[in-house]
């Protein structure tokens, strides 16, 4: 069996309610190492509450999630938020980058809550911006760079640590078709490099490119074949 990354087992979470709502209704899921899955869903069908689970952002309320075989739901906070620094990678339908620095001075934003050493930051982060295909705008202000380029920047950031997993949300909701392209370009090239990659979204371009595709409806996942 291929090394998992994701494994979530019987994950309920409800909102206190009366009646309680159930966002998550016992979900299963596993993502093996170098897997590039899907998630589908229309509004208000737990999506959003599925992508805070997978970050650490928010706690089941019964079952289980081992994140790159570690049992995440009995951490302390301390723990998980040094757990999802190290081994997740986030990337947003908003690019979240400051508009008064250059794109590698955002790029190298990754690592100052992270703990991780100051020396050679500079270059790790010019090397993940040449990974993304970014390395002929490094000195440039955001406003400069095209929604594609954008997004690269912040997908170079989201890479910084060397992460597990990479996390995105909607990740082409603010691009045009062309730059949506571009993107679904990168990931495939990232996958084909072994990262893992867990994209939630709505446009079924974006899904179709995908290996594996769930749909998740009234807090419910279904593989779709």
């Amino acid at each position: 069996m291929p090394e998992q990354v994701i494994e979530l087992t019987a994950v309920r979470r409800e909102y206190p309610a009366e009646p309680p709502v159930r966002a998550l209704d016992d979900v299963s899921l596993g993502v093996a190492r170098g897997d590039y899955l899907a998630i589908v869903g229309p509004s208000g069908s737990g999506k959003s509450t599925l992508l805070n689970v997978l970050g650490l952002l928010d706690r089941p309320s019964s079952g289980s999630y081992r994140l790159d075989g570690i049992e995440t739901t009995a951490l302390r906070d301390g723990a998980r938020t040094r757990l999802r620094g190290d081994r997740i990678g986030f990337v947003f339908q908003s690019f979240h980058l400051l508009a008064h620095r250059s794109v590698v001075e955002n790029v190298m934003l990754a690592e100052i809550y992270g703990g991780h050493p100051r020396k050679g930051r500079r270059e790790r982060a010019l090397a993940a911006l040449d990974r993304v295909g970014l390395g002929h705008r490094v000195n440039f202000l955001p406003d400069r760079l095209s929604g594609g380029e954008r997004q690269r920047a912040a997908m170079a950031r989201a890479l910084m640590g060397g992460p597990s997993l990479l996390l995105c949300d909607e990740p082409t909701g603010n691009l045009d078709s062309r730059n949506t392209e571009a993107v679904l370009d990168l990931f495939d090239e990232l996958r084909e490099q072994g990262l893992t990659i867990v994209v939630i979204t709505h446009e079924r371009e974006v899904s179709t490119r995908a290996g594996r595709r769930v749909r998740i409806t009234d807090g419910v996942l279904v593989e779709e074949a």
